[in-house]
């Protein structure tokens, strides 16, 4: 079921139409290295070798799992032999590339220089992060989208009518099994395929010999939805659960906190983000915050899943409707800045230790602090830094 050419190829139009780049450099056959990341089941190792087909190369396939530095340089004698035998250049297809430490991707590096490989790559990462700097630099770098809703239900409408699917047998998907799958799946075209081969293979067919695929047989072939939940996916799910509570949107909150559930996300981890919002982002605009997302953080660990929902959901959105300012947090962040930056400031005298100043005139000087509770209403003027910074705006003054 492998599309044979560019046109059949499904989805990720932003970066395979005819006019942009990744579509001209294929079709030119003008690229040394390419790195494909984006989610599981986008059609990365698909897009490999049809890059392979469309250029008439080699198409050699390693996995960054289990593959080695021997492995590569097998590869690229047999690539080199190749080219002197039948000048038919190889392209070498690396899935999870990511998984290649930075010895195996130096190891690359001259080969692909030199043009004796054409390097596919494939990650599920962001590869700024795992991809060192030097193979990144010499390639063209594309990022797939997680297929729509659309892109699945021709996928798997192809599926049932192709000679290599299930032409053969009379099958039926009615529209509501077609539109489970495509929404269910995340976008990722072989789990839609999985489920709709798993839901053929396990209905019997009726007296006419169809068999019939409704949204019972495709519900129960995926039992539970699956959430793409890798390390990008962490990373982006907590930053937009907090970015949501920060723009005091408590519905997105709760949708990000149910996204992190779902996907089996440490409620620890949930419970300590919500602590720290609750001072970082909210502060002494309603310091009760800071006291309820503590409470929340403690009692999740008494209670557990899955009655820790609730409580997350009423701590998150409490945070997400409360006042919010980050003054605290600002004022921090400056003076330490000023301590690490610029001279550290001596202690005042009249505020240091009086048993340990030193000789009898600092001494002297020590008892010169006024103690505020003896003024009226507790407050008197006095030098407290040798300098005068401010440090401490409060929300709204």
């Amino acid at each position: 079921m492998s599309p044979v050419s560019l046109d059949e190829y499904i989805g990720q139009r932003h970066i395979l139409a005819p006019d942009k780049l990744l579509h001209r450099a294929i079709t030119a056959d003008r690229f040394t290295s390419i790195i494909l990341s984006g989610p599981p089941g986008t059609g990365k190792t698909s897009l490999a070798e049809l890059i392979a087909r469309t250029t008439n190369s080699a198409f050699v396939r390693l996995s960054g799992v289990s593959c080695s530095v021997a492995d590569i340089r097998k590869q690229v004698k047999i690539a080199i032999e190749r080219q002197l035998a039948v000048k038919r250049k190889t392209t070498l297809f690396i899935d999870e590339i990511h998984r290649f430490n930075k010895a195996q991707q130096d190891s690359l590096l001259p080969d692909v220089e030199n043009g004796i490989i054409r390097l596919v790559g494939a990650t599920t990462h962001n590869p700024q992060f795992y991809i060192i700097g030097a193979l990144l630099s010499r390639s063209l770098v594309f990022t797939l989208e997680a297929l729509s809703p659309e892109d699945i239900k021709v996928l798997l409408k192809r599926v049932v009518k192709h000679e290599s699917g299930f032409a053969s047998l009379k099958l039926k998907l009615t529209k509501k099994a077609l539109d489970f799958l495509s929404g269910t799946c995340e976008g990722d075209a072989r789990k839609a395929l999985t489920a709709l081969e798993i839901a053929v293979l396990t209905t019997k067919p009726g007296d006419d010999g169809v068999i019939k695929i409704t949204e019972t047989e495709a519900s129960d072939s995926i039992q539970r939805k699956i959430i793409n939940y890798g390390d990008d996916g962490h990373y982006d799910t907590a930053s937009a659960f907090i970015k949501s509570m920060r723009g005091s949107d408590p519905d997105a909150a709760v949708y990000w906190l149910a996204k992190m559930l779902h996907a089996g996300e440490d409620i620890r981890f949930i419970a300590r983000r919500i602590v720290i919002f609750a001072s970082e982002d909210i502060g002494n605009a309603d310091p009760r915050a800071i006291t309820l997302a503590t409470s929340a953080m403690q009692a999740i660990d008494m209670i557990g899943m899955p009655e820790a929902r609730i409580i997350l959901s009423q701590a998150v959105t409490y945070c997400a409707t409360a006042p919010k300012s980050n003054a605290a947090y600002a004022a921090i962040g400056e003076a330490l800045d000023d301590v690490q930056n610029e001279r550290v400031q001596a202690v005042p005298v009249h505020l240091r230790d009086s048993h340990s100043t030193g000789t009898a005139e600092t001494q002297k000087d020590a008892y010169s602090y006024k103690f505020p509770h003896n003024f009226t209403n507790g407050f008197v003027p006095q030098e407290y830094m040798g300098v005068a910074r401010n440090y401490y705006y409060p929300a709204g003054l």
